[in-house]
């Protein structure tokens, strides 16, 4: 049994997985890991991998060595299926990789492209042979909103469920229908783009905001909420312990 854990930007997604199957998760306040304990305990966890996009710091990771003895933090040095053509790799969201590994894990020897909309939507390919070519990030739904309400004197904040109509009949839906629209149409043109180049490519779509954006999203895209949960239990399944095993 192995236990995953995302830290995000605002909260700590957890993921308990028998082989490649998910039996529990969940997610909690980005406070502590000591509630991953409890787990390991009660389900007879074999090995642990703690991946974030935040600072986190080494005391606060090393909560889980003394009772688990397997337990990876996944940095850019640890050893991936995935090649990275990436100038910083350093600087390079551990999220990003394991999404990709995920999808690479679900269609092997394919190009990838993999759209995670979280707090920022990064989009993000590799080719065929397994490298990662590189990718973008951008503003999430949330971000947007927040931004025109932000920024402007008289803009309302709006929540980014509801209607979203393709000309907005009030100023709710226009801000609505101009942000979730929006990020739709500019998601569209990176699968054009991409697919000029790579016909054949498959379009991941995770995070978030995936719901809301499935039914708004006109190519052919795969959802799969648990894209980089997936990718981190293969990473952890083919890490070498006595190279990589407990190293920050």
């Amino acid at each position: 049994m192995n236990l995953i854990i995302d830290i995000g930007n605002n909260s700590t997604k957890y993921y308990i997985f028998s082989g490649n199957s998910i039996v529990l998760h969940g997610r909690r306040a980005n406070d502590s890991l000591s509630f991953a304990k409890e787990y390991i305990t009660q389900y007879a966890i074999d090995k642990v991998i703690i991946s974030s996009v935040v600072e986190t710091s080494d005391k606060e990771l090393r909560v889980l060595d003394d009772i688990c003895p397997k337990v990876v933090y996944f940095s850019s040095s640890t050893p991936t299926p995935l090649k990275i053509e990436y100038r910083t790799p350093h600087t390079l969201g551990t999220d990003r990789i394991a999404a990709l590994i995920g999808a690479l894990s679900q269609s092997p020897g394919k190009n990838i492209l993999v759209i995670d909309a979280g707090s920022a939507i990064t989009i993000d390919f590799a080719d065929a042979s397994g490298t990662f070519k590189g990718g973008n990030i951008s503003p999430g739904i949330r971000m947007r909103l927040n931004a025109l309400h932000s920024f402007t004197s008289r803009l309302p904040m709006i929540e980014k469920e509801g209607d979203t109509p393709a000309l907005g009949y009030d100023t709710a839906t226009a801000i609505r229908s101009g942000v979730v629209r929006g990020v739709c149409h500019e998601l569209e043109g990176y699968i054009n783009e991409i697919r000029a180049k790579y016909p054949d490519v498959f379009v991941f779509l995770t995070g978030g905001d995936e719901k809301i954006l499935i039914n708004n999203i006109k190519s052919s895209i795969f959802a799969d909420k648990f894209l980089v949960a997936k990718g981190l239990n293969v990473i952890l399944e083919n890490i070498d312990w006595e190279k990589d095993g407990n190293k920050l």
